[in-house]
C-alpha cells in the first residue's frame, strides 16, 4: 500500500512538471506538442479553449476506447495521471516566466516534459492519448509501439504547421527529441544495463574471468551450431554500461574469434541489481 501511495505522488509531480512545460515554455513561444496535448494546444491557438479541459475530454474518450489494452493497475494510474495533468494544465494556465531566448525555452520545455512523462511511465502509468492509439495500431496494423507513438506525435505536430509555421515545427521537433532523451534517462536511470551474449570455444575461461574481474554472475545456456551441429555453451551476462569495455577486453584476451552480441536492458531485478520486492 505504501508503494502505491508513493507511485501516486510521483504521478502527481510528473503531471505538474508536464503542465509547466506546456504553459511556461510551449504556448508562450507559439510551439506545438505531440499527441493529445498537441491537439489541445491547437484548439487553444484557434479558439482559446482551455488546454486542460480539452486534454481531459479527449483523453477520457481514448481511455474508454482503449481501456482493455491496459492492465488494471495501469488503468488506475493513467486515470490519475490524466486527471492531474488536465487539472494542472488548467490551474497553471496563467503562469508565466520571462525569457526571450527561444532556444532556451525549447530546451527547458523538452526537459520539463521529458522528466514529467518519464516519472509517470517509470511507476507504471501512462498519459493515455498517443499511448492508447499506438497500442491500437500495434494490435490491428502490426506497428511497433514506438513507431505508433512517433507517428501520432509527428502527425499532430505537422497538423499545427499553419499555426506555428515552419520554424515553429522545426523547434517543436527539437523539443520533442530533447524530451524523448530526457524521458529515457528518467526511465532507465543514470546507469543503464547491458545484456551480453557470448559464444566462444573457451566459455569456462571467460566465465572465470568475468566472475573474478567484474564480480558478475554468468548464466550458461546449451546450444549447437545449425550447420555443424557442434554443441556449444552460450554465456549470458548482465553488466553495467561502464563494464562493457572491460568485458570486451576479457573476451579478446581469451578468444579473439568469439561471437558477442550486446543489448540494451531497461529493467534488471535480482541478486546484484534491484531486489524484486522494491520494483
Amino acid at each position: 500500500m505504501k508503494k502505491y501511495g508513493k507511485d501516486i505522488l510521483v504521478i502527481i509531480f510528473g503531471s505538474f512538471l508536464f503542465a509547466l512545460a506546456v504553459n511556461l515554455f510551449v504556448i508562450p513561444n507559439d510551439l506545438g506538442e505531440g499527441g493529445v496535448t498537441g491537439v489541445a494546444i491547437i484548439a487553444y491557438y484557434l479558439f482559446k479553449w482551455s488546454p486542460g479541459i480539452v486534454n481531459f475530454t479527449l483523453n477520457s474518450i481514448l481511455l474508454i476506447i482503449g481501456y482493455k489494452f491496459l492492465s488494471k493497475q495501469m488503468i488506475v494510474y493513467t486515470i490519475i495521471a490524466v486527471f492531474f495533468n488536465s487539472l494542472f494544465l488548467h490551474l497553471t494556465e496563467s503562469w508565466t516566466i520571462y525569457s526571450d531566448e527561444l532556444f532556451v525555452n525549447v530546451i527547458f520545455g523538452g526537459v520539463f516534459a521529458g522528466v514529467g512523462i518519464g516519472l509517470i511511465i517509470r511507476v507504471g502509468g501512462t498519459t493515455a492519448g498517443s499511448t492508447i492509439l499506438a497500442k491500437l495500431t500495434n494490435k490491428y496494423l502490426g506497428w511497433s509501439i514506438s513507431y505508433g507513438l512517433l507517428f501520432f506525435d509527428l502527425l499532430v505536430v505537422f497538423a499545427s504547421f499553419f499555426l506555428i509555421k515552419a520554424e515553429g515545427v522545426m523547434l517543436t521537433i527539437i523539443m520533442l527529441y530533447v524530451g524523448t532523451k530526457v524521458m529515457e534517462f528518467v526511465i532507465e536511470g543514470v546507469n543503464p544495463k547491458k545484456a551480453v551474449t557470448i559464444i566462444s570455444s573457451h566459455p569456462t575461461e571467460i566465465a572465470d574471468q568475468v566472475n573474478e574481474q567484474l564480480n558478475r554472475g554468468v548464466t550458461v545456456l546449451s546450444g549447437h551450431g545449425y550447420y555443424t551441429k557442434d554443441e556449444k555453451e552460450i554465456l549470458y551476462i548482465i553488466i553495467n554500461k561502464q563494464e562493457v569495455v572491460k568485458l570486451k577486453k576479457i573476451v579478446k584476451q581469451t578468444d579473439e574469434n568469439a561471437f558477442i552480441t550486446i543489448h540494451d536492458v531497461r529493467d534488471v531485478f535480482g541478486e546484484g541489481f534491484i531486489h524484486l520486492s522494491k520494483a
